[in-house]
């Protein structure tokens, strides 16, 4: 064999060996724009697809709701709580439901009390609505802030509010941020004291509660850690719930952006994952809709 067809062979093998580990439907799926279906409709149970509604704005609520419901989605958040009633006669859960901003976050004793109350008025929303977690955050660094005294800032305060969660049956999700894009205020988060996965998970081991789990965003991991299927399968029994979007831009999962989405969400079911994923991509298309359809299909698992 000479030397061309040497390289030749071992790229082939090469090839073959990366792909092999995926499922026959993971390979298959297209992320193309091109190949997005504007009748695409969930087929596969092996999540439950959910949407982050503040993306879609100013598309009305009710409107996306209905959206939602048609391609197959199981719920809806980031939505004002009045519309709560109305999305769930449409047989839409809540998947998520908001509690204290991440600006004004426990790290900092200044909300202390704040997030105190916002939390435990979010559990009690949660609670009453049948939905089952409730987000939270760590809160920006501040001037003069010592890093160790913010970690017991955070545990300080979660461990006031964890007994109302576990009482009621609600789950406390720890949202990592990236803090590198600084583009828009909803693309990045310069600033923000989680903004390492692998802290975060540290905090909730720390904090020790089955009800206080991480909020593992594959946008803002690709950006601060990378290595997401990995980190993934070593963080699996923290995940408590999961957001995609295209990186960079926070766009669609399409062919211009990186994360390999068909392949993340194969991991995602291998880790044991059956619960919500929330689509939370700020739609660049000119039907925001069809973005949401094609994003389905690509991470219809």
């Amino acid at each position: 064999m000479n030397r061309r067809s040497f390289f030749q062979t071992s790229s082939a093998l090469a090839v073959g060996s990366a792909i092999s580990p995926l499922t026959p439907s993971a390979q298959a799926v297209s992320i193309s724009k091109n190949a997005a279906d504007p009748a695409y409709k969930i087929k596969n149970s092996g999540i439950k697809h959910t949407l982050m509604g503040w993306c879609w704005k100013p598309m009305d609520t009710l409107l996306l709701a209905q959206h939602a419901k048609d391609i197959g989605l199981k719920g809806i958040e980031g939505i004002d709580r009045k519309y709560y009633p109305d999305v769930q006669k449409l047989g839409l859960e809540i998947s998520l439901v908001g509690g204290h901003g991440f600006s004004n976050g426990p790290c900092n004793t200044k909300f202390r009390d704040e997030v105190i109350t916002k939390l435990t008025e979010g559990i009690d929303v949660a609670a009453s609505v049948g939905a089952k977690k409730v987000i939270t955050f760590t809160g920006m660094k501040y001037e003069g802030m010592d890093r160790e005294q913010a970690i017991k800032n955070c545990l300080d305060t979660w461990k006031v509010v964890l007994p109302h969660a576990e009482k009621n049956g609600i789950t406390l999700v720890l949202e990592h941020l990236n803090s590198r894009d600084d583009t828009h205020p909803m693309k990045g988060h310069p600033g923000y004291f989680g903004d390492d996965v692998d802290f975060c998970v540290d905090l909730i081991k720390q904090v020790g509660s089955p009800n206080f789990k991480l909020l593992f965003d594959f946008y803002h991991v690709s950006i601060m850690n990378g290595d997401i299927i990995r980190r993934l399968r070593q963080h699996k029994e923290y995940i408590g719930h999961l957001h995609t979007a295209g990186n960079p831009g926070r766009c669609e999962l399409d062919e211009h952006q990186e994360i390999n989405y068909p392949a993340v969400m194969q991991a995602v079911l291998e880790i044991g994952y059956h619960d919500f994923v929330a689509h939370e991509f700020i739609p660049t298309w000119d039907d925001p809709i069809l973005a949401l359809r094609h994003a389905a299909m690509v991470c219809d698992v």
